[in-house]
Formats: C-alpha cells, sequence, structure tokens
C-alpha cells in the first residue's frame, strides 16, 4: 500500500492536469468562435454594404434615386472598383490602410464561404462610376443657361420697343386728330372708329375662339381632322372669294379672285396628299398622346393668345392713328410687318415650351414644369425663336416653289433650266435652317444654325429625310390658319357691307390677317408634338415610347410599296 500510493497520487495529479487543460482548450475555443462570430458578422456587414451598392450601380443612369446620390451623396454611395483576381475574398478589418493589403483570413471550414465581394477603397481615393458621370452631363446639357442667337434677341427687343413706342404715338396723334382737329382728318377718324374697329375687334376676338375650337378637335379627333381641314379650307376659301366677287367692287373682286385661286390650289393639293393622309394620322395620334399627362401644357397658348388680342387691339387704333400721320400706306405696311414677325415669335414661344416638355418625356422620361420651360422660352430661348420666326417661313416658301418648278419642268425647257439648281440652293438652305430645330434648342439649348444642322443630321443617319418630307403636318396646322382667316372674312364683310360699303376690302384684308395668325398660334401644340415624335425618334430609335410606325414606313419606302412624290436633290440631278 505504501508502495502504490505515490503512484496513485500521480495519477491523479496527471487527471486534474488533463481536465484543467481541456477546460483551457474549451475556453480558449470559445473565445476563438466569439472572436470568428464577431469578426464574420463583421464581413457580413460589409458583405450586405457591397451587395446595396452593387445593387445601387444596377440601377438605370436616369433613375431620380441614383441621380441623386451621385449628385449628393457620392461620397458615400461610391460605386466599388471591378473585383481583381489577386485580391483576397475577404478582408479581416473593415477600414484597411490605403497602401497596406488586408491580411488573408480563411473561412472556418465548419461554413460556406460567401460569396467574393471587392473590400471599399479609402474615401481620399474613392472615384465615381463611368455611369454616375453620364447623368451629370446630360442634366447639365438640358438646362443649358446660356442665351442662343443673342444678336437676333436684341434685335427683336430693340424692335419690340421701337414698335411699343411708336404706335403709342400714333394711338397718341389718332386722339389728337379726334378730339382737336375739326377737318376731314376728324371725320375718317369719326369714320373708322364707328365702322371698322368693332368689326376688327369681333374678328380677333371670332379667331380666339375658332383657335381654341380647331386645337381641341384636333386632339379628340385627329383622324377625322386632318380630313375636315383639308376639304373645309378648299371650300371656306371659294365661299369667301364668291361672297366678295359678288359685292362687284373693283377692290373686293381683287381679294376674292386671290381666294378663288388658293381654293382651286388647295383641292388640287387634297387630292394629291391623300396616300400620305393615313400614316400622318397615325403620327399625330401617337404624338398627342403625352399630352394628356400634362395638365398644365395649354397655358402657354392661353398667354401668348391673350397678349396677341391685346396688342392686335393696340395695333388697331395705331392704325387708325397712322391716317393721321405722314405716307398712311408705309407706315400701315410697316406694322403688319412688325405684327407679323410678334405673332410669330408667339407661335414660336409656344412651340419652344411644348418641344421642350414633349422631348424631355420622351428623351429622359421626366415630367418637366410646363412653368419653368415657359420661362425658358422667354429669356434663354427667345433669341432662337426670334431668328426662327424670320427665317423658317421665307425658307419654307422659297423651298415649296423650288419644289414646284422641279415638277413642272420638262425635259429640256429653257424656262426651267435652273429647276435643279434653285433646289439644290433651298436644300441647302433648309439644312441650316429649318423648323425642326426648335426640338433641339427647347431641350439641349442649341443656337438655331446648329440645332437645324444636327437635328437634319439625325434624320439622315437614320434615313429618316424621305419619311419627314412626306409629313403634311405644318401644311395642316397652315391650312387651319386659312379657314380661320376665310371665316372672319365671310362675317367681317358681311356685317361690313351692311353698314359701311367702302370699308369691305379693307376689312376683309384686317379680319384674314388676324383670324390666321391667332389660329397659328393655338395650332403651334399639335405642330410641336409631331416635331418632337421625329426628331426625338431620331435621336433614339429603340426607346419603348415608340412604336414600329415609323421602321413599317421605312421598310415599305425602301421596298417602293410607298411613292414619295416629293422631289429632292438626288433624284433631281439622277
Amino acid at each position: 500500500m505504501g508502495a502504490t500510493d505515490p503512484v496513485k497520487l500521480k495519477a491523479v495529479e496527471e487527471r486534474e492536469n488533463r481536465g484543467e487543460e481541456k477546460t483551457e482548450k474549451k475556453k480558449k475555443k470559445q473565445r476563438g468562435v466569439k472572436a470568428n462570430d464577431e469578426e464574420e458578422g463583421g464581413d457580413k456587414d460589409e458583405l450586405n454594404h457591397h451587395r446595396f451598392l452593387a445593387n445601387l450601380n444596377r440601377l438605370n443612369p436616369t433613375n431620380p434615386l441614383r441621380i441623386i446620390v451621385n449628385n449628393g451623396g457620392g461620397g458615400r454611395f461610391t460605386t466599388p472598383p471591378p473585383p481583381n483576381p489577386a485580391q483576397p475574398l475577404r478582408s479581416s478589418s473593415r477600414a484597411p490602410p490605403p497602401i497596406q493589403t488586408p491580411p488573408v483570413r480563411a473561412p472556418p471550414p465548419e461554413e460556406p464561404q460567401p460569396p467574393p465581394s471587392p473590400s471599399p477603397p479609402p474615401l481620399q481615393h474613392q472615384s465615381r462610376s463611368l455611369f454616375s458621370q453620364t447623368p451629370q452631363e446630360t442634366l447639365a446639357s438640358l438646362n443649358s443657361s446660356k442665351y442662343t442667337n443673342k444678336f437676333f434677341l436684341f434685335l427683336f427687343i430693340l424692335h419690340k420697343i421701337a414698335a411699343i413706342g411708336f404706335v403709342c404715338f400714333l394711338v397718341f396723334r389718332g386722339v389728337q386728330g379726334l378730339i382737336g382737329s375739326n377737318g376731314s382728318v376728324k371725320r375718317k377718324e369719326q369714320r373708322i372708329l364707328r365702322f371698322l374697329l368693332p368689326q376688327v375687334e369681333a374678328a380677333s376676338l371670332l379667331s380666339i375662339v375658332l383657335a381654341f375650337s380647331w386645337q381641341m378637335a384636333i386632339r379628340l379627333w385627329p383622324e377625322f381632322m386632318i380630313h375636315f381641314i383639308l376639304w373645309s379650307t378648299f371650300l371656306m376659301s371659294l365661299s369667301s372669294g364668291i361672297l366678295l366677287l359678288c359685292f362687284q367692287m373693283p377692290a373686293t373682286d381683287g381679294v376674292g379672285v386671290s381666294l378663288i385661286a388658293f381654293s382651286i390650289g388647295n383641292g388640287l393639293y387634297a387630292c394629291w396628299v391623300t396616300r400620305r393622309i393615313k400614316f400622318c394620322t397615325k403620327i399625330l395620334v401617337k404624338s398627342l398622346e403625352p399630352v394628356s399627362k400634362f395638365s398644365d401644357l395649354n397655358l402657354p397658348t392661353y398667354y401668348m393668345l391673350a397678349a396677341g388680342f391685346f396688342w392686335m387691339s393696340l395695333w388697331i387704333f395705331g392704325v387708325v392713328g397712322a391716317l393721321n400721320f405722314y405716307f398712311p400706306p408705309l407706315v400701315i405696311i410697316g406694322l403688319v410687318l412688325s405684327l407679323a414677325w410678334t405673332t410669330e415669335v408667339m407661335r414660336n414661344v409656344v412651340n419652344l415650351t411644348v418641344s421642350r416638355v414633349i422631348a424631355l418625356f420622351y428623351l429622359r422620361g421626366m415630367q418637366s414644369s410646363t412653368r419653368f420651360s415657359f420661362q425658358r422660352a422667354l429669356s434663354r430661348n427667345l433669341g432662337s425663336a426670334c431668328l426662327g420666326s424670320l427665317f423658317v417661313p421665307t425658307i419654307e416658301a422659297l423651298r415649296i416653289v423650288a419644289r414646284g418648278l422641279n415638277l413642272l419642268k420638262g425635259e429640256d425647257e429653257f424656262m426651267f433650266c435652273c429647276a435643279n439648281c434653285c433646289l439644290k440652293l433651298m436644300t441647302f438652305i433648309f439644312e441650316h435652317g429649318n423648323g425642326w430645330a426648335f426640338v433641339q434648342i427647347a431641350a439641349y439649348g442649341k443656337g438655331f444654325v446648329r440645332a437645324s444642322q444636327d437635328t437634319w443630321k439625325l434624320f439622315e443617319d437614320v434615313d429618316m429625310v424621305e419619311v419627314v418630307d412626306a409629313d403634311i403636318t405644318s401644311s395642316i396646322c397652315f391650312l387651319t390658319g386659312i379657314c380661320s382667316g376665310c371665316v372672319c372674312v365671310i362675317v367681317a364683310v358681311a356685317w361690313t357691307h351692311t353698314v359701311y360699303k367702302p370699308f369691305t376690302a379693307t376689312i376683309s384684308l384686317l379680319a384674314f390677317f388676324i383670324g390666321y395668325l391667332m389660329t397659328r398660334i393655338s395650332m403651334a401644340l399639335p405642330h410641336a408634338c409631331v416635331s418632337c415624335y421625329y426628331a426625338c425618334y431620331a435621336e433614339n430609335p429603340e426607346s419603348r415610347f415608340f412604336d414600329k410606325t415609323i421602321k413599317d414606313r421605312q421598310a415599305l419606302i425602301k421596298n417602293g410599296r410607298v411613292v414619295v412624290h416629293t422631289p429632292r436633290v438626288r433624284r433631281a440631278l439622277a
């Protein structure tokens, strides 16, 4: 027993030592598991953070959240760099130093390895993603603060100041002649105020009513209204011309013959464009669809029509005062030209406003503010509106004449030997100044000439020149103004011939001029919508806002199933 006691004691001590070692190992293992859990918890947070950044990077560049993050929160939500194969799968720390490589730690064998994710770069070396620069540049171009065509803006402002001052002076001379004089001038002005002014004001009000009626009818029944406008203009111009001929006065006979000649040309044109009406109707219906998304899109039209009515009323008093001034015919011609330019600028202001709202909807999917677009059209883009108002009607009229000569020319006729040269010259001018330019002026703030060139280049790149050449929307808007002018002529002339016959011819010209101009202002909305549809399609044909209408038309033209009769330089020189 004495010999075995030490052996037993040693065995007991060894068991106790083994138990203590096992206990220490268990404690160390528990501490290691806790450390691993803490570290893996940090790694999981880091992985979630990187997954959030990856999901954010997949957002569309035009997404409002992506734009806000890239503009204001770039320091927090920066896009991580692409994964490096040599980089470790996980890092042991959340914020590694910028130079040192984070240590590699193998994952525990009992847990699955998470997907690889790159560690975020240090804040001082963070760089923006390539995708985050695109919306910034696009937004900067869409919100250009430059004033376009400043010279013509200055010229129009100078002209407007001079016109307002001169009209006010003529109104003063008219009042002076009405009150101060006792001779023939006073009697003439009294006759004008009594027998001319009421008819002109009535024609102005009637033209505003017709303007709103035309626009509403086109938005509600576009397919029917295209046919109705073509043939109602023919009937109204023919009726007003016959009515003026019935008065058997030399002045009214001249105006009546002009209207009858125009009605004959209008009838021929209506027969000629019959094959284009179906496609024009489809484009008009599609282009008017976004209008319902903007409830205040017609406000600029209301403002411009109100301003036009006020200025025409003052202008009429200026015409009355011009009779008491030197060279009354020249003064009245100058007032007519000034009124034409002013109302055309008003129409293009509406055109620019609607074009910006609709173009941003097509190009960026944005619902922009109509009020802000209207302010831009009246300030930064007003110079382009003034330049376009001067040259676009003239260029389009001369281009129509050149095309008419090209259609009428024979094989070897000397009379039309310069038709090809004229058409080539007018095509060159048209490429540097056309009505399609207002879309890019409104959207990107370009100058008039550059916008015309860029827009026409887009049409050539996507093979849309023949499609836009064959469009008759501008002709429909023009004929709508003519129809309103003829209606105003019929009403005002019938009234005037009843009360004072000598003013019949004068009233017919003024009523036609006023009715045409006021209606053209209201028709700027559908015209701008169609222009935006064509120009925005040329810029991005694969957009989800466009269907296959234009592509099908291009295919039919290429296959020869649709013959475009409008002459162009290439065919004329062939």
